[in-house]
């Protein structure tokens, strides 16, 4: 968190090209020049496995688009099965960015995410480009999209606080960020953002919360949010996580355990990863790591579908209903300059 934005996620090869032909049809926003200033940025949010990365290439291929990631984890080279990281023939040639650009042992940067997703929609949109941000990692998307300044961080303030994590445990170390920005201590749930909430303060005497992003756009933007039934949900998800093994999720995590895994503070604790991870150590049985990557991954998606209701500019879809692309084509028309 303490690198310069800009640096931690490296500009992927090839931003610039143009992406290969479209199919004819799709000729909404087929501009140049000064016509990018009135594209809207379209954002694809909801949970995991509600359908997100299928529709951001669908409308990419309607509206002439290209894609941008806004998975957290889908920065990270080689975890592809277990963060369903969409193979290269299912994008149909739709351009995709910022997927790949990180190296399992790096720690990805909300304000370096910030400066790179904001860099490649101004690229695509001066080509007369559609972006659609594609993801379901909140902060990030909300960092892509509207106004958010980054609170200063101190490398040595933050070794301290990791040491006192270490000493006085989670529950003790909340309570002291509950006495000083109780929004912030509800709402964290893990030891890094805690860490990071506490460093913010005492450098800068404000509450961590004090410097989230308002509501308000960055550029013109259209957020689609895609809703699906509760029990469908967990079915699919577990579905998904069982798909995932049989394709390969623990070689996979072999793989990647060889080549540092561990040692990658963010990419370890990926769900999945983690409990895959433990099954090397001797620590979990396979089955046992399937049924908690399934467990944690549903109370994930609870939390993202809570997050993204919040924001009231979201326009919600119900990703099981026939004719998405269409549906979403209506929001998009409605919310943005593509008559």
């Amino acid at each position: 968190m303490g690198q310069e934005p800009g640096r931690l996620l490296r500009r992927p090869r090839g931003l610039g090209r143009r992406s290969p032909s479209r199919p004819a049809g799709h000729a909404v926003a087929a501009c140049a020049g000064e016509r990018f200033l009135t594209l809207p940025v379209v954002a694809v949010v909801g949970p995991t496995g509600s359908g997100k990365s299928d529709l951001g290439v669908a409308l990419a291929q309607r509206l002439d688009g290209e894609v941008i990631n806004a998975d957290a984890l889908q920065f990270y080279r080689g975890m592809d099965i277990g963060t369903a990281k969409l193979p290269h023939e299912d994008r149909r040639g739709v351009e995709h960015h910022l997927l790949d650009v990180l190296d399992i042992t790096e720690e990805a940067s909300v304000a370096a995410y910030q400066t790179d997703a904001r860099r490649t929609i101004d690229g695509i949109r001066r080509r007369g480009r559609v972006p659609i941000l594609v993801g379901g990692s909140g902060l990030y998307v909300r960092a892509a999209l509207d106004r958010l300044d980054f609170p200063p961080t101190d490398p040595v303030v933050r070794a301290r606080l990791e040491a006192e994590l270490a000493s006085e445990g989670n529950a003790r170390f909340r309570e002291r960020l509950r006495a000083v920005d109780p929004p912030s201590a509800e709402r964290i749930d893990d030891d890094r953002r805690l860490i990071r909430a506490l460093e913010v303060y005492e450098i800068s005497g404000r509450a961590f919360s004090a410097f989230m992003p308002r509501r308000e756009y960055h550029q013109p933007s259209v957020q689609i949010g895609l809703d699906v039934d509760r029990a469908a949900l967990r079915e699919r998800l577990g579905e998904r996580v069982h798909s995932m093994v049989r394709d390969g999720l623990p070689e996979e995590v072999e793989r990647l355990a060889a080549a540092g895994l561990r040692n990658g503070r963010t990419a370890s604790r990926a769900l999945g990863y983690s409990q895959f991870l433990q099954v090397l150590d001797g620590a979990m049985t396979e089955a046992e790591a399937v049924e908690d990557t399934i467990a944690a991954t549903r109370r994930f998606a609870r939390r993202q579908l809570t997050w993204f209701r919040g924001d009231p500019r979201v326009g919600w879809l119900d990703g099981q209903a026939p004719g998405l692309a269409d549906r979403a084509m209506d929001l998009i028309r409605r919310g943005g300059d593509l008559s």
